[in-house]
């Protein structure tokens, strides 16, 4: 009786178990669908975090940008590169850790409940089918949930490597403009090699590292800054560039490398060649002119700052050469280094380039092609010693007294050099026609001491002095044809005993450099 009394009643509060539990199964179910959905989620943002903020070994799949590893030393911009390797690791990991999470869930379930249960497994077994069927809503629930998110992120990923990429280039032309409207829009002059430079290599600002970087400009290495193998940050654009943080720029064309000015790219630049035979005194009169400009500054006129120390200090002996009276050296036929100095304040800053060329490379045909610096310039100023003309001692009557020192004379006729050089300057491409031409009569001093000068000392007067005392109609006539402009100065570039420069070199000096540096007025000496 009694084995029959539980015959039948096992089954039946089985059964009676069973209905009560039934209509639990469906919340069961949801709530470990749900759990697993958050484990899945919760593991998916760990695994962001991981790959994009922590970058712990465990969470790299794929090897890094390295610096040392790209042609060009310095860390990529995110996106550029490092962010489509953080999708891509990203999507490796959540694969892996979905696979893990699914799969010890199951081994879990089957565990406990079939495998070893601590109950009956009249009660474990379909507790943990239930528990089966909510994992399998789980992980076909959660996903369509993981792939959005790594779609969203995918989206937001191209999205904002687009706006980087449409960033760096606003940025690029934004810099581009303001070139342009410094007129630099063709690129900026080495003071070296002559060649317009688009863009300055720079050197990482470290002082131990500078490293070089030919391109800075925002890119794949940086938006804002670039940040070099070193560690070291610098910008990306002259114009985030201000006085304190100029880097040294160098010239970009791989015969040269030397340095260039640091104020370059950040002001327009005015090239002034100043062009004559051996001897005719251009190196003496570009000391007068540069003195004179630092004279007028210590009056009230207009700022000028030497642009480099090489600028410096070859000036610096120009000056105490000049102020002695004695004779400049010779310059040396290798190529010219331009005397760079910035003139003027503010937005009325100009990076001013004056090169005296030794006079041999105005008669040798295969030298004057390295002066190429004259493409860039709009205002020539050509020397002319009337030395060096032979009228000049057959048709003037020189005053009683010693005579003129001939060895002081430069030995090359002024019509070849001007013939030659405006023939040089006009093949590489420069208008002369759309350019100034400021004759200097050089070695007043001299002519003054023996009475050979112009009876006036304006620029008609100098004009017909050439014409009609030296019998230079032909050359003047020239000049006038090849320039646009052509103004004629006697000039004696030397200075008084207060150490003043002669007053006809400030004329020419003010001529040339006319709108230059917000330059309203003459300069003044005081």
């Amino acid at each position: 009786m009694t084995e029959i009394v539980a015959f039948v009643l096992i089954p039946a509060l089985f059964l009676f178990g069973i209905g009560l539990f039934l209509p639990l199964v469906p919340f069961i179910v949801a709530l470990r669908g749900l759990a697993l959905m958050m484990q899945v989620l919760s593991g998916y943002g760990r695994t962001l975090v991981g790959v994009v903020h922590r970058r712990t070994p465990e969470f790299r799949t794929l090897p890094p940008y390295r610096p040392q590893d790209d042609a060009v030393k310095a860390y990529r911009n995110y996106f550029y590169g490092p962010a489509l390797r953080d999708l891509r690791q990203l999507v490796t990991l959540e694969r892996r850790l979905y696979a893990r999470t699914v799969g010890d869930s199951f081994r879990a379930v089957t565990s406990r409940q079939f495998v070893a249960p601590t109950r009956h497994r009249a009660f474990t077994v379909p507790y943990g089918l239930t528990l089966y069927l909510g994992l399998c809503a789980g992980l076909v629930a959660v996903l369509p949930l993981l792939v959005l998110a790594l779609v969203l992120h995918a989206l937001l990923l191209a999205l904002l490597t687009g706006g980087a990429r449409l960033l760096a280039g606003a940025l690029r032309t934004t810099d581009r403009l303001a070139l342009w409207t410094k007129r630099l829009g063709s690129g900026m002059i080495c003071p070296h090699c002559f060649e317009r430079v688009r863009y300055p290599a720079y050197d990482c600002p470290s002082p131990t590292c500078r490293r070089r970087h030919t391109d800075i400009r925002p890119g794949r290495y940086g938006l804002f800054r670039r940040r070099c193998e070193c560690g070291r940050r610098m910008p990306t654009l002259l114009m985030l560039m201000d006085r304190e943080t100029r880097l040294h720029g160098y010239c970009g064309h791989p015969h040269c490398g030397k340095p260039m000015n640091v104020a370059a790219g950040h002001m327009p630049e005015v090239v002034i060649p100043l062009i004559g035979g051996q001897a005719a005194g251009k190196t003496q009169l570009m000391a007068a002119m540069l003195l004179s400009l630092e004279r007028a500054a210590a009056n009230g006129g207009p700022a000028i700052t030497l642009a480099d120390d090489e600028s410096d200090a070859n000036y610096r002996v120009l000056r105490e050469v000049l102020r002695m009276r004695g004779h400049t050296r010779a310059t040396q036929k290798t190529l010219p280094r331009a005397h760079s100095f910035v003139l003027g304040d503010g937005r009325s800053q100009r990076l001013v380039h004056l090169f005296d060329t030794a006079g041999e490379r105005f008669v040798d045909r295969d030298e004057t092609d390295a002066l190429r610096y004259a493409r860039a310039a709009r205002t020539f100023v050509f020397v002319l010693d009337p030395m060096a003309v032979k009228a000049f001692w057959t048709r003037l009557d020189p005053s009683p007294g010693p005579l003129l020192d001939r060895t002081l004379g430069s030995t090359v006729d002024p019509e070849e050099v001007f013939a030659r050089s405006v023939q040089a300057v006009a093949a590489m491409g420069a208008p002369l026609r759309r350019s100034r031409l400021a004759v200097s009569i050089s070695k007043m001093d001299l002519l003054a001491e023996h009475g050979l000068v112009p009876a006036g000392t304006d620029s008609d007067d100098a004009r017909a002095w050439l014409v009609e005392g030296l019998g230079l109609h032909s050359l003047v006539r020239a000049m006038e044809l090849h320039f646009r402009e052509v103004r004629f100065f006697g000039t004696a570039a030397v200075t008084d005993e207060h150490a003043d420069v002669h007053s006809s070199v400030v004329r020419l000096t003010d001529w040339c450099l006319r709108g230059v540096g917000g330059r309203r007025r003459a300069l003044r000496q005081g």
